[in-house]
C-alpha cells in the first residue's frame, strides 16, 4: 500500500521584536491563528501538535511554550502530539508531524516554534538564569571548563578549519550576511532595517575568529507556525498546499567536541537518496544561518558545491542573490530577519513556492525549495515541492 503524502497547508508568523511585553503564549497564538486562517481550518480541525524542543527555560526564553500550554489553554482535543529536545533539530518537529499524518495518527498537525530570548534578556527578574551547582553533567562538561560558553565558539572551530584547509576568506563568508541583510530590507516583518556594506562587515569586531559580529543572528521574540496535513485531507483546506517531497537527518557523531564535519554533510547527502529531485532542480534554498558559516556548510553538504568550495561558490554574492541562480534566505535569514530558530526557513520556502513574497519574491515560477535547520551535530533538511 502506498504511503500517503504530507503537505504544508498553512503558515503563520507573529511580530518579530527585540523587546516586547506581549506574553510568549500570545505570540504563539498570533502565529497559530494566522496559520489556521491561511489553511482555512478551524481549531477543531487540528488533531495533532508538534514543536521543538518543548518547554525549556534554559537558556532563559529559549522555549517558553510547550504543547501542553496550547492543549490546555485552547482546550484542544488531539490524537497525537510531540515536543522533545532529542530530535534532529528544529525542523525535526515538522518531520515528526509529516510521519504522523503519513501513518494515519493525525490528519492536520499544528507545528510551531516560539522564542522569547530577547525579552528574557531585557527582563532578567522575570526570566532568571538558573543557579549553577558544583557539578557539570552532559554536554556542558566538555565545553564550559574551557570557557567555550557560546555557540559562536563551537561553530568557529569548524569555520577556522575551512580557513586553514581550504583557504576560506572573510570576504567570501561575508556574502552570507550581506545577502541576508539585503533581503531583510524587502521583508516587512524582518528585524533588521539597515543595509550592510562589505567595509562595515570587514571592520566589525570579532566574536570568535573568523566569525565577526555580523556573522551572528540576533535574539528575538517571535513565533512561527505551520500546519502539516495528510494528502487525503486536502479537501479540508483552502490554501495552495506544498508537498514535503523528502526529509532527512543524519549524524556521524553527536558532539560539538572536535568532530571532523557538521551533520549538515551527512544530512544533505541523505536528502537526495529519498527523492528523484537533484540539486539542479532546486529554485531556492532557505538554509540555517544562526551563524553565517552554517549556511555555507549546508551549500556544500547538499551538493551545490563540493566540500571546501563553499567560499568560491558564494564569492561576490551574485549566485546567491535574490536575482541569482540559487537565491538564498530570501526573507533575510536569521541574521537579517531575526532568530526564529529554524522554523522561518520552512515558512519562507512556502511563501516563495506560492509566489506571495512581494518585493522579495524570486522571479519565474519556483517549484522546488530546500529548507534546513541545525548545525554541529544537529541537522534536518526538507525538500518542498509545488506540484501544480
Amino acid at each position: 500500500m502506498a504511503v500517503p503524502e504530507a503537505y504544508i497547508t498553512g503558515i503563520g508568523q507573529s511580530e518579530i521584536s527585540v523587546r516586547t511585553d506581549r506574553h510568549p503564549l500570545l505570540l504563539t497564538l498570533d502565529a497559530v491563528r494566522e496559520a489556521l486562517d491561511d489553511a482555512g481550518l478551524a481549531l477543531s480541525g487540528i488533531d495533532g501538535i508538534s514543536t521543538y524542543p518543548g518547554r525549556s527555560s534554559m537558556p532563559p526564553g529559549y522555549s517558553p511554550v510547550g504543547t501542553d500550554d496550547l492543549i490546555d489553554g485552547l482546550r484542544m482535543k488531539v490524537r497525537w502530539f510531540a515536543g522533545g529536545h532529542e530530535i534532529s533539530s528544529q525542523l525535526g518537529a515538522i518531520v515528526e508531524a509529516a510521519n504522523a499524518v503519513r501513518s494515519g495518527q493525525a490528519r492536520h498537525v499544528l507545528c510551531y516554534r516560539t522564542v522569547y530570548e530577547g525579552a528574557a534578556l531585557s527582563r532578567p527578574q522575570d526570566y532568571p538564569m538558573p543557579k549553577g551547582g558544583d557539578r557539570l553533567e552532559g554536554f556542558p562538561q566538555w565545553t564550559m571548563p574551557f570557557n567555550a560558553l557560546s555557540a559562536s565558539t563551537w561553530v568557529a572551530q569548524y569555520a577556522m578549519r575551512h580557513v586553514k584547509l581550504y583557504g576560506l576568506k572573510r570576504e567570501q563568508l561575508a556574502q552570507i550576511a550581506l545577502t541576508d541583510r539585503a533581503n531583510a530590507l524587502l521583508n516587512p516583518r524582518a528585524l533588521v532595517r539597515e543595509p550592510l556594506t562589505l567595509d562595515e562587515y570587514m571592520g566589525a569586531r570579532m566574536i570568535s575568529d573568523p566569525l565577526c559580529l555580523y556573522d551572528c543572528d540576533r535574539f528575538t521574540n517571535a513565533s512561527t507556525a505551520l500546519v502539516v496535513s495528510a494528502g487525503d485531507a486536502l479537501g479540508d483546506v483552502k490554501c495552495a498546499p506544498v508537498r514535503i517531497a523528502a526529509m532527512s537527518y543524519a549524524s556521524d557523531r553527536h558532539s560539538w567536541d572536535q568532530p571532523e564535519r557538521m551533520a549538515s554533510y551527512a544530512t544533505g547527502a541523505a536528502l537526495w537518496d529519498r527523492t528523484d529531485y537533484r540539486p539542479k532542480d532546486v529554485d531556492t534554498v532557505q538554509l540555517y544561518d544562526g551563524f553565517s558559516f552554517l549556511a555555507l556548510t549546508w551549500l556544500e553538504g547538499l551538493g551545490f558545491c563540493k566540500p571546501g568550495e563553499g567560499g568560491e561558490f558564494i564569492e561576490g554574492g551574485e549566485r546567491i542573490a535574490l536575482t541569482g541562480e540559487l537565491p538564498l534566505n530570501t526573507f533575510g535569514g536569521q541574521i537579517g530577519a531575526g532568530r526564529l530558530h529554524g522554523f522561518g526557513y520552512a515558512h519562507e520556502s512556502v511563501v516563495q513556492l506560492r509566489g506571495i513574497g512581494g518585493e522579495r519574491q524570486i522571479a519565474g515560477d519556483p517549484k522546488v525549495a530546500v529548507a534546513t535547520s541545525g548545525g554541529g551535530p544537529l541537522a534536518t533538511a526538507l525538500l518542498l515541492a509545488k506540484d501544480a
